[in-house]
């Protein structure tokens, strides 16, 4: 089971980045995927949830209008767009995969750094 992101880096406040995950060993499908973050000294927080097709998502409250979580089953793959990125969004970025009740994986996590 593998779950790779990339797509972190550096940009200034106000630009934008777009991370992907690419899963393999599972069936990507079956699975409700989700971005987490965790910033320096703080605990990992949920970013944001798809369901299996994609039919519905969630926000944490401070991302919503900025981010956009989406999936291609095609491709296995999860994505997420990230505008209107701010200091405070600095973290490890991190793909999970979630098959209730006792299936879940984490990928290794993406940087991003907000910062001018």
């Amino acid at each position: 089971v593998q779950l790779v992101e990339s797509g972190g880096g550096l940009v200034q406040p106000g630009g934008s980045l777009r991370l992907s995950c690419v899963a393999s060993g599972f069936t990507f499908s079956r699975y409700v995927m989700r971005w987490y973050r965790q910033a320096p000294g703080k605990e990992r927080e949920l970013v944001a949830s798809i369901t299996t097709v994609g039919s519905s998502t969630i926000y944490t409250d401070s991302m919503k209008g900025r981010f956009t979580i989406s999936r291609d089953n095609a491709k296995n793959t999860v994505y997420l767009q990230m505008n209107s990125l701010k200091s405070e969004d600095t973290a490890v970025y991190y793909c999970h995969a979630f098959l209730p009740p006792q299936y879940n994986y984490w990928g290794q996590g993406t940087q991003v750094t907000v910062s001018s």
